[in-house]
């Protein structure tokens, strides 16, 4: 049965950001964090899953080699027991099938070593690239783009030195990356322990301050994405009152930390905060979808102006001792139960119709336009199940 709709409009606005809505496992043809590279050691084998579709990693030599994880025989998947005979194939433990790491190429069966099949066909494989303590996948059939097309400007930069962590949340990646571009949610961070930790100015929402004119960067050949300068378009509410009378007050904005931030959102999913959780650092966080109910949440942290290998050792141990406790997880935490509260309205899709947005929300609006003009591809059910 189908439901009446609450804004009977909204039929007409979606179409200016259909891909965006019918992208429920991301866009394909985009690179995407896979996992991080200190975990997969040499030789190691590691199952993960992009997009929907089951993957699995080694590294060789070095190198990171990247396969769809499925026999082409019965379909089974491989990481069901690994079984490697020699350092450059994987062998599938129900009938010996054995594939090639560089290209996917069925190079031998085990059990029937004179088949014709050999050599004729391959599984698919995706072009994997270690940077900053990740692992990224390039999850598509084109060629794939420069990876810096696909990242935040500045994320690769030479000087900077990274440490993140990453999470598995209950909620479709687009909850996740609306969550952290969304400006006023940050009333749900009021008692959040970063406040008193480092004596942050957090404000309990964000007023209007002019017209809001949004930076949409759309060169095909860069990266992608919708940048908001808060200082300019928005001015900071520290009290909050009902009928002319205090409810809240947050601390005052001579806190240390001012967070009030350039904030932006990049293709495929990829938030930026400038001058977090210090001046000279900026919190990323990618929201790269798992399946449809779930997305992987990486939460990295990069800090300028870092030449030595000991100024990147200092930076570790700062983030792991105040940094991920108090930002990353202090913060962050209130986000991960936001989205996954909001799962359950939009899991069968009716919520991107049944919502009611509001002024503040015009900047999830353009990021939902922009997606859909620069995506090259959407993933579906059958790309991310069917067979290669």
């Amino acid at each position: 049965m189908n439901k009446p709709l609450v804004n009977p409009d909204i039929g007409q606005q979606i179409r200016d950001w259909r891909p965006y809505y019918e992208a429920k496992l991301g866009f394909r043809n985009h690179w995407y964090p896979a996992l991080f590279a200190a975990d997969l050691a040499e030789g190691e084998v590691r199952p993960t899953k992009l997009l929907g579709e089951s993957l699995l990693l080694r590294r060789i030599d070095g190198k990171i080699y990247c396969i769809k994880d499925q026999c082409l025989h019965r379909g089974v998947p491989l990481s069901q027991k690994i079984e490697c005979y020699s350092k450059d194939t994987i062998s599938c433990w129900y009938h010996g099938w054995t594939y090639q790491w560089a290209d996917g190429k069925l190079c031998d069966i085990l059990t029937d070593p004179s088949s014709k099949m050999i050599g004729t066909r391959a599984l698919k494989t995706y072009p994997a690239h270690e940077a900053k303590g990740l692992v990224f996948v390039f999850l598509g059939d084109i060629e794939a783009p420069s990876l810096d097309t696909d990242l935040p400007p500045g994320f690769l930069d030479a000087d900077r030195a990274a440490y993140g962590i990453r999470r598995l949340v209950k909620a479709n990646w687009r909850l996740g990356a609306e969550n952290g571009f969304d400006t006023t949610h940050i009333f749900i961070h009021k008692d959040s322990p970063f406040i008193a930790g480092r004596d942050s100015a957090l404000p309990l929402g964000f007023a209007s301050a002019g017209e809001l004119q949004l930076d949409l960067r759309e060169d095909p050949a860069a990266p992608r994405g919708v940048v908001d300068n808060m200082v300019k378009h928005y001015r900071p509410l520290f009290e909050a009152t009902l009928g002319g009378q205090t409810v809240l007050r947050t601390r005052a904005p001579t806190g240390k930390h001012n967070t009030i931030h350039t904030i932006s959102l990049w293709m495929p999913g990829i938030l930026s905060v400038e001058h977090h959780p210090e001046a000279d650092m900026v919190q990323y966080e990618f929201y790269t979808p798992h399946d449809d109910d779930h997305h992987m949440y990486y939460q990295v942290i990069e800090k300028c102006g870092v030449t030595t290998p000991q100024q990147e050792a200092d930076f570790h141990a700062e983030c792991a001792a105040l940094h991920e406790p108090l930002a990353l997880r202090g913060i962050n935490d209130d986000d991960l139960w936001a989205r996954e509260a909001m799962q359950e309205f939009y899991a069968d899709d009716w919520g991107w119709l049944e919502e009611q947005l509001f002024e503040q929300d015009r900047n999830l609006l353009e990021w939902r336009r922009l997606s859909s003009r620069c995506a090259r591809g959407i993933q579906t059910q059958a790309l991310a199940g069917g067979s290669p």
